[in-house]
């Protein structure tokens, strides 16, 4: 496809990580014959148990997503590479249960997102539809914190998105 007959699609995405999951909505564009930008708005869950900085955290919040994908075909579809940026606003309850008595709090946190990603679009014989998972790796940086210290740190996820090409 060239430039002059760009791609563009909407649709929904779903990813999870070992403490949380992510529902949004998407949009992408291509802006080359390879390159394509996508966005996203969505809702960030966090489950994280015993894994942050207290014994129990759990929470949620929304925010977005920005981010370019290569694709090594030149018809967006089949293998690609990527990088992504995500800013979610999120307020987390945690518990630490080892004080006598229980603690409890709230924190709220601005949380940056920057990651790396590879997956591969299907797009279905009708040619309107494609249906791409997905794998990313990067790193949660609490860039505001407003409570005390909550988890962040090296982050992996999987998901899937299902979107209509224009």
């Amino acid at each position: 496809m060239a430039q002059s007959d760009p791609v563009k699609s909407v649709g929904v995405e779903l990813q999870a990580y070992p403490t949380g999951i992510i529902l949004g909505v998407r949009a992408d564009f291509s802006v080359s014959e390879h390159i394509a930008l996508n966005g996203r708005l969505g809702y960030n869950l966090a489950r994280r148990r015993d894994l942050g900085e207290h014994d129990d955290e759990r929470g949620g919040g929304f925010g977005g997503s920005f981010g370019s994908r290569y694709f090594f075909k030149q018809d967006f579809q089949g293998f690609f590479i990527g990088v992504r940026v995500d800013l979610w606003a999120m307020e987390i309850d945690w518990t630490t249960t080892v004080s006598d008595p229980e603690t409890t709090g709230v924190t709220n946190i601005t949380v940056l997102q920057p990651l790396i990603a590879g997956g591969y679009a299907f797009v279905l014989p009708s040619g309107n539809w494609v249906i791409t998972p997905k794998i990313s790796l990067g790193y949660e940086i609490n860039l505001k914190t407003k409570g005390e210290a909550v988890g962040e740190g090296a982050i992996s996820l999987i998901g899937v998105s299902v979107c209509r090409r224009f």
